[in-house]
């Protein structure tokens, strides 16, 4: 094997408040020797680690890169509804009236993520 992704690292301006953010979608917890004004902090799951870097430059452009997150135990519109709840913002609603479709949100620093069916969801509209 050549390579493993460590992190996924995600720069920002406010690490602990950006990584508690992402800490709730993600159902976890933000690292216990993060703490706020610290320059990093990261958030484990168990897919992937997040690292998030304070930069001094704001985000000015689309993402590159984004997230795309699948609800485990709830319906694709109940966690749009709980992410809303949590401070991000719809950016694109892609729902089709077959219910198919996504949602893009962004996070509290403006980061686009898109919101997928669960898997429940999928297999019900397979079968």
């Amino acid at each position: 094997m050549a390579s493993l992704v460590h992190h996924v690292s995600v720069d920002c301006a406010d690490t602990y408040r950006l990584g508690t953010f992402w800490a709730e979608v993600l159902n976890t917890k933000i690292g216990e020797d993060d703490h706020p004004g610290d320059p990093e902090a990261l958030v484990e799951t168990e897919g992937v680690s997040i690292l998030f870097i304070a930069v001094p430059e704001g985000k000015t452009v689309k993402n590159r890169i984004h997230f795309d997150i699948q609800p485990t135990d709830r319906t694709r519109d109940e966690e749009v509804e709980r992410l809303l709840s949590l401070g991000a913002t719809l950016v694109a609603d892609r729902r089709r009236p077959d219910g198919t479709g996504w949602v893009t949100l962004a996070d509290i620093e403006g980061n686009e993520f898109c919101v997928e069916r669960s898997a429940a969801e999928r297999a019900a509209t397979a079968s």
